[in-house]
């Protein structure tokens, strides 16, 4: 069976929820808005490309009675309101995935006016609380320090997941590149964690949440242009991530 598609996704969601699981944002988790005595999931989507594949996998998550924060880059590919508020609308939250730093080529006053205006733009389709650095893998700024000369707080911002969880406490797994093993090309999305699992596959995930072998505390981040709804279309992204992550691999070496 391929897999990183909406059927495998689909079947992880079923999993979690079969593990009694809640279901809540990164909103919800700062503002303590739910039961701690009990297991919880964050699911977080990164939105780099295609938002309508990021609507699509909203609509599916909605139709399970499940709820996920949608991080959305506002370059123009991305920021398409119609889409945002459809998202929303459809009970997830949305959230700033900012890149100021590497945007302005490490020009920190121009990245800190970038990020004011760029959140001002997202303030006026959904209150963005939370936001999360996009990784940029082309620029060799990281946006992230940006903030050691400024404080995201100042605008409301609840959290930035990098800074403010700490992932000793809460397990965090991503399929960044398309993979669930793909540390080698992942240059900034990863975290200093205790926990020490691998996994291949997303029925290897699904394998561990049966045999309850993952912590109770779970933040999963899934990009959605990564998932496919058609063998024709899984395909196609087959090839465009094999593409980009050998660029990847050259552009580290």
């Amino acid at each position: 069976m391929k897999d990183f598609t909406h059927n495998i996704y689909r079947e992880l969601l079923e999993t979690l929820k079969e593990q009694n699981n809640q279901f809540i944002t990164v909103e919800e988790y700062f503002s303590s808005i739910y039961d701690d005595s009990k297991p919880f999931i964050m699911i977080r989507h990164d939105v780099d490309r295609y938002p309508n594949r990021s609507l699509e996998m909203a609509k599916l998550e909605k139709s399970m009675g499940v709820k996920a924060t949608y991080y959305f880059r506002t370059i123009p590919q991305t920021l398409k309101p119609d889409i945002i508020k459809a998202i929303a609308d459809l009970g997830h939250e949305i959230g700033y995935h900012y890149e100021s730093l590497a945007e302005t080529n490490g020009d920190y006053k121009k990245a800190i006016e970038d990020f004011e205006k760029n959140l001002a733009v997202l303030n006026k389709l959904y209150p963005i609380k939370n936001i999360a650095m996009h990784g940029r893998p082309t620029s060799k700024w990281d946006s992230r320090l940006l903030w050691d000369r400024y404080d995201y707080k100042k605008y409301g911002i609840l959290s930035e997941p990098y800074f403010d969880i700490d992932f000793n406490e809460l397990f965090y797994t991503t399929d960044a590149g398309r993979a669930w093993d793909n540390g080698e090309i992942n240059l900034r999305d990863r975290v200093d964690t205790k926990f020490n699992f691998s996994f291949t596959h997303t029925k290897d995930i699904i394998k561990a949440l049966k045999e309850s072998r993952l912590p109770n505390k779970i933040m999963i981040n899934i990009h959605p242009e990564h998932w496919a709804r058609t063998d024709v279309e899984w395909y196609k992204i087959w090839l465009i991530r094999k593409t980009k992550n050998s660029i990847k691999r050259m552009l580290i070496k």
